[in-house]
Parts: C-alpha cells; sequence; structure tokens
C-alpha cells in the first residue's frame, strides 16, 4: 500500500504517510490514489488544487466555506516546515471547538486530510514554505468564512509569537460570533 493513514485525537482529521521509492536519481511518489482513499473511507472528490509560498512567521487562518461550498483538503508540504491546524466547527460534535495539529516537513512523504466541517489554519517555521492542497469543492467568495486565529475559547498553542497576518484575517470573528458552516456531526 502507497499510503499509511493514522487518525489524530478528532479521528475525522487523518495524518498520510506516502511510501516513497528512492535511489540515487532521486524519487518517486504517488501523492493521491482514489481507490486507496476510498478503501480507507474517503470518498471525496478533489475539484481543486491550490498553491501557497509564504515566508516565516506567516499564519493563514482559520478558514472555512459554509454549505453548500463546504471544503474538505488534503494537504502537503513541498518544501520548509509549517505547524498545520483543523478546528473542529461541526455542530453536535462532541469534539466541537477542540482542535488538532501535526508539523508537516517537506523532507518527510507526509500528508494530512481535513475533511468539511473544520476550519484550516497554518503558520510557517522554515524560511519559506511551498503547501500544496487539495480541495473537495471549488473556492466560492460568497461562501468564505473564517474564525479569529487566537480565540481563547479555542486557546490553540501556536508555536511563533506575533505572527504575520492578512488583514483580513486579523478581523475574523470568534468561534461563538462566527457563521454556522452548515455541517452537523456526524
Amino acid at each position: 500500500m502507497p499510503f499509511t493513514f493514522t487518525p489524530l485525537e478528532i479521528p475525522a482529521v487523518l495524518h498520510i504517510e506516502i511510501k516513497q521509492f528512492g535511489d540515487a536519481r532521486g524519487f518517486f511518489q504517488e501523492v493521491y490514489k482514489r481507490s486507496e482513499f476510498e478503501g480507507y473511507g474517503i470518498n471525496s472528490d478533489f475539484v481543486q488544487d491550490n498553491h501557497s509560498h509564504s515566508v516565516r512567521g506567516v499564519l493563514r487562518g482559520l478558514h472555512y466555506q459554509k454549505a453548500p461550498d463546504e471544503q474538505g483538503k488534503l494537504v502537503r508540504v513541498l518544501q520548509g516546515q509549517l505547524y498545520d491546524v483543523a478546528v473542529d466547527i461541526r455542530q453536535n460534535s462532541p469534539t466541537y471547538g477542540q482542535w488538532v495539529a501535526e508539523t508537516l516537513s517537506g523532507d518527510r512523504p507526509e500528508m494530512l486530510y481535513i475533511p468539511p466541517g473544520f476550519a484550516h489554519g497554518f503558520c510557517v517555521l522554515s524560511e519559506t514554505v511551498d503547501f500544496m492542497y487539495k480541495c473537495t469543492a471549488e473556492y466560492a467568495f460568497n461562501s468564505e468564512a473564517g474564525i479569529l486565529w487566537n480565540d481563547p475559547a479555542i486557546r490553540i498553542d501556536w508555536p511563533i509569537d506575533n505572527p504575520l497576518l492578512s488583514e483580513k484575517d486579523t478581523t475574523l470573528p470568534l468561534l461563538k460570533d462566527s457563521e454556522d458552516i452548515g455541517l452537523t456531526y456526524p
């Protein structure tokens, strides 16, 4: 099997190890294989790929899209290192408002699967990072929403102080004041 799926503390979020084949010439990876993902219960159609390049200290998030445009994401670092965070915002979920995080590196063949119903964000730990992610829904401006990165009710333990933020990310609401994503648990 080219992938190893490991549930995080919130089991809907998965850490995925990618089997890498290498020799003196370089390496090869299968990064996505529909049948393998479906075999693990991930029946998502990925319809948009995004590439983000950021410098040390940048924090992006916490972002999500409301129904009917909610997004699941398959995220991976190509170069550099970042701290990736998912916050459960599914109504009636036993882990509503809780978060999980993983440090992802371009030096390790790994990904995270973040299903619809989660706000997502990351901060850059290396000089630069190139970050790719596949989405289960296309970007929709009218469905865009988010939660303030340092919401005291969520208490994410970000590994950086004084992050570089976009103007938009400094004005996002708290979780208690945010717009309902439109998804319920499970």
